[in-house]
């Protein structure tokens, strides 16, 4: 999953990036609106994190361009304070969460996690796929019934395939999906090596990771 927070507080900020990078969320950071509409010009995001209050304006103002658009990737508004007034607000703009701050970070990967799912459709906390069982919340994976020890940015390669299973995932959409802009030092090359480790640890089991040829990769089932 690749997010954007859009928040001026750096010590806040700074805190969710940790706790989320830590969870396999590969975060961009924009302090200003000006930031933030840059970023959404060139990047796809999966879900947004978004203060209302910023330097130069109101996260609101994103909010309405990111949907007269036409743009349905999931926001959630944060603010310090947060009237009924506000609520409704946000909500008719096209919001689809709010958290008040402060707040818990728990809470807040609880809260984007559940976006995230109801976006991509798949409303099952647990998926079976052949001889693998895998747990996007409780970020379990197991083959025939043992666990499978995953680093957090295979578990977020491993999510992006199972997510789109038997559908051919770009290179770039994989790249986009597991690094974030703070990562400068990566190239596609690492990318690579992510699926030759991914792909070790499934061996043996009745899913599996094919090379398209110039496409990317698909997660395919054994019957």
């Amino acid at each position: 999953m690749r997010l954007l927070l859009v928040e001026d507080t750096f010590d806040m900020a700074e805190a969710i990036m940790i706790r989320l990078g830590r969870s396999g969320i590969a975060c961009d950071l924009a302090k200003t609106l000006e930031e933030a509409r840059a970023c959404v010009t060139v990047q796809r995001y999966d879900v947004i994190v978004l203060d209302i209050n910023l330097p130069d304006g109101l996260g609101t103002e994103l909010l309405k361009e990111i949907r007269a658009r036409g743009e349905r990737t999931p926001v959630l508004m944060l603010t310090a304070e947060f009237s009924v007034d506000d609520r409704v607000s946000s909500l008719n703009s096209g919001a689809d969460d709010y958290l008040v701050k402060p707040f818990d970070h728990r809470e807040l990967e609880a809260r984007i996690r559940a976006l995230y799912r109801r976006e991509q459709g798949d409303k099952a906390e647990e998926l079976t796929l052949g001889s693998l069982t895998f747990n996007a919340s409780a970020r379990v994976v197991r083959q025939d019934g043992s666990p499978i020890t995953l680093t957090r940015r295979e578990f977020s390669l491993l999510e992006i395939l199972v997510r789109n299973r038997g559908k051919t995932v770009s290179k770039e959409r994989l790249f986009e999906g597991v690094f974030s802009f703070q990562d400068t030092d990566v190239s596609m090359n690492a990318l690579e090596l992510y699926v030759a480790r991914l792909r070790k640890k499934l061996s043996g089991g009745s899913v599996r990771i094919e090379t398209q040829r110039g496409l990317g990769y698909k997660l395919e089932v054994d019957d």
